[in-house]
Parts: structure tokens; C-alpha cells; sequence
């Protein structure tokens, strides 16, 4: 069994908690408040930007050009994410340049640019892994049957599209070329899929309207 696929059936228990979190089940329902979406795409573009740097601090680390050149086309399927929340932010008024980072925003972003500066190629897609895995996975399952017809119907489509799944996969070979099976590297992905969860339960809480 590679490393990655080790590290996620490890941690399946949480992405199933994640599956099964009211949030994500809203989204699959349609039936999330508008709301608590709206503050979830606000906080999740702060996220994706440093995502986003975390990438390109790893392709200045990148051993070769082929790893150099993987990690910035992963960095450009971040930008196409984004631009699922900017038309999210059009459609619903929200200013993704003054959204201010919650704890839990902040927690997780910290901990991401730490280890991108601190750690080296295999630590990184280790720490970067969980979010990519876990969205597929969640695009996936929400699509299992259709991708339904309401207003969170782009970001099913968005994570269990064909664009989305390859990028997955690119992360998932870094992880398993360049990473160790050490206590470090599933500590350290361990604590990325718990910061997951954690973001849907913030955006879960979060009762201040946008309107």
C-alpha cells in the first residue's frame, strides 16, 4: 500500500465525520443556510490564497523541474478554485478582500505556511495532501447520485469533476515519492484532516448574515 493511500485510510474516521458533518450534508442538500455558506467562502479563499503560497514555496524546493512544474500546476488548480468563490462572492455580495481570518482559519493557514517554509518536499504534500484527498472524496460521495439541481450545485460539480480528481493524484505521487512513513509525516497529516473538520464546524457556527 503507498504512503498515501497508509495516511488515508488512517484517517478515514475523520473524513467521514466530515461527510456526515451538517455542513457538508447542507451542501448536499441544498438546505445550508445561506449565511453560514457565505462566511465558509470567505474564509476558504483566505485558506486557498495560502494554499496557494504553499505551493510555490514547495516548487522553490522542488529537487527537479518536473516536480517544479507539478507543483505550480497545482497551484494554478487553486486559482481556478478560487474563481468558484469569487462568483459565489458576486452572486451574494460578499467581499472576499476584507474577509478577516477566524481562528480556525488562521490555525490551520499558520500551520500550512510553517511547515511549507520549515519542512522539505515530503512533509509538505503530506501537510497539503488531506485537503485535496478530502475534497475529492466529499465531491465525489455528494455526486454519488447526480449532481442535483440547487444552488450549491458548482461546488459538487467543482470537486467531483474531472479537473478536479487528477490534481488529487498529482498531490498523492509527491507524497508517496518524496515523503517517509514516519511518525512526523502522519502526525503531520493527521492534524491537517482534524483542521478540516474544524472548518466546517466554524462555518457551521457561524450565525452573522451577509446580507
Amino acid at each position: 500500500m503507498s504512503i498515501s493511500d497508509e495516511l488515508w485510510k488512517e484517517n478515514f474516521d475523520l473524513a467521514r465525520c466530515c461527510l456526515q458533518h451538517p455542513f457538508v450534508q447542507g451542501i448536499a442538500s441544498g438546505n445550508l443556510e445561506r449565511q453560514k455558506f457565505a462566511y465558509y467562502v470567505g474564509q476558504d479563499a483566505f485558506f486557498l490564497k495560502s494554499f496557494a503560497r504553499a505551493y510555490s514555496i514547495a516548487a522553490a524546493k522542488s529537487p527537479d523541474f518536473s516536480v517544479f512544474t507539478t507543483f505550480h500546476n497545482l497551484a494554478g488548480g487553486v486559482l481556478e478554485e478560487l474563481q468558484l468563490h469569487q462568483s459565489y462572492a458576486r452572486e451574494w455580495n460578499v467581499d472576499l478582500q476584507v474577509q478577516q481570518p477566524g481562528n480556525t482559519t488562521r490555525r490551520y493557514t499558520d500551520f500550512l505556511l510553517a511547515t511549507a517554509w520549515g519542512g522539505d518536499i515530503g512533509l509538505i504534500a503530506a501537510t497539503m495532501s488531506p485537503c485535496m484527498a478530502l475534497y475529492a472524496f466529499l465531491g465525489t460521495e455528494l455526486a454519488r447520485d447526480g449532481i442535483p439541481n440547487h444552488q450549491y450545485a458548482d461546488w459538487i460539480r467543482t470537486y467531483s469533476g474531472a479537473d478536479f480528481q487528477p490534481l488529487t493524484e498529482q498531490l498523492a505521487q509527491l507524497l508517496d515519492t518524496y515523503a517517509t512513513n514516519s511518525a512526523t509525516v502522519a502526525s503531520a497529516y493527521r492534524y491537517a484532516m482534524s483542521c478540516e473538520l474544524d472548518f466546517f464546524q466554524a462555518a457551521w457556527e457561524r450565525n452573522r448574515s451577509f446580507e
